[in-house]
């Protein structure tokens, strides 16, 4: 005989008028205080101790939806990325969320993997699910928002939107003046996908600083990343490029740590030896960067506090700040770990 299953126990959800009646309030006057109402000033510290401390006991939780009727407030935000698994979105996103935590806020979060029609239909989509305000992270906006709007990695002036930047004349003049100052003259360089929304900025960066110190970039030793992957595959077949038009070269400076992570194999594959026969230079400093074999020298963004830094100004601009600042700089950092080195007279360069 099959046994009869026991039903669970079931959840009950306690109203606010259930904790005004367990104080002998009026629910008016409960609600006041658990909403913190200008008008709770009036009501005496004991009475609100008591109904905090009802509302506590009771395990009352506000009902959100009565609350967005009242308020007209959602507090919630939209998030617009392009890859949500890579380690470069992954953590400005943990930026992001460790910040609305502490603010109460939600997020939503969408992914277009730059494809348009997706990105129009989701912007679309977060505005009719309520969102206060939008952060875009590697997106480029081209339009005027309608609610306010941070970029991280935004590089158009558009209006209504801020952009958080990296300072890239400063990261390409660390990465270059390293490499320079380790004796490397034939650098190999990976330029990043024109869909990313950094790509154009960091390249033209790159040409200024090379042109002022004094490093030729030859068209044989640069090559244009053309797919899109979140893993070291990025770098892989490219680097193959590199090798097989037989150009000498002692440094390769990678568009971002995953290409040079799968550039690195590339080298090794051919039985060069990083950085003893090539030095390689990578940039955003990703959480592998330092565990990779060798650990990899790059150009730190600090990513998670971009994301920080974006939340800040979103939920300021929400609040009514009007003198929004069209462009916050965020400034880089040089990080040297083992595969950059000094060019060695004898060795196996690629």
């Amino acid at each position: 005989m099959a046994k009869s299953k026991r039903p669970g126990p079931k959840s009950t959800v306690v109203t606010l008028k259930a904790v005004a009646q367990h104080v002998g309030l009026t629910p008016g006057t409960v609600s006041v205080v658990l909403n913190n109402a200008p008008s709770a000033y009036a009501i005496p510290q004991e009475t609100k101790n008591r109904i905090l401390a009802a509302a506590k006991e009771l395990n009352y939780r506000p009902n959100f939806f009565a609350q967005t009727l009242r308020s007209k407030r959602t507090y919630t935000i939209g998030v617009i990325t392009e890859e949500i698994g890579d380690s470069y979105g992954s953590t400005v996103i943990s930026g992001i969320e460790a910040y609305l935590r502490k603010m109460d806020y939600f997020f939503l979060t969408v992914v277009h993997r730059h494809d348009e029609h997706m990105l129009s239909q989701y912007s679309q989509l977060l505005l009719q699910r309520g969102v206060e305000g939008i952060i875009t992270v590697d997106t480029t906006v081209y339009d005027t928002p309608t609610l306010p709007t941070v970029a991280v990695a935004g590089h158009k002036k558009v209006k209504g939107v801020t952009n958080i930047v990296l300072d890239h004349v400063q990261a390409a003049t660390l990465a270059l003046h390293h490499l320079a100052s380790l004796g490397h003259e034939r650098i190999a360089f990976m330029k990043g996908n024109p869909l990313s929304s950094d790509s154009k900025d960091r390249w033209k960066a790159i040409c200024e600083v090379a042109q002022k110190i004094g490093i030729k970039i030859d068209s044989e030793l640069t090559v244009q990343i053309d797919i899109e992957d979140p893993t070291p595959q990025l770098g892989y077949p490219f680097a193959k490029q590199l090798l097989a038009r037989n150009q000498p070269f002692t440094a390769l400076f990678a568009y971002n740590d995953i290409s040079a992570i799968g550039a690195i194999r590339a080298l090794q594959e051919r039985g060069l030896r990083v950085p003893h026969d090539v030095s390689v230079m990578g940039f955003d400093d990703i959480p592998g960067a330092a565990f990779n074999t060798p650990s990899l020298t790059t150009v730190r963004q600090p990513l998670a506090r971009m994301g920080q830094v974006a939340a800040e100004t979103l939920l300021e601009r929400i609040g009514g700040r009007n003198d929004y600042p069209p462009e916050i700089a965020i400034e880089p950092e040089l990080v040297v770990r083992e595969s950059t080195a000094k060019v060695a007279r004898h060795s196996r360069r690629a």
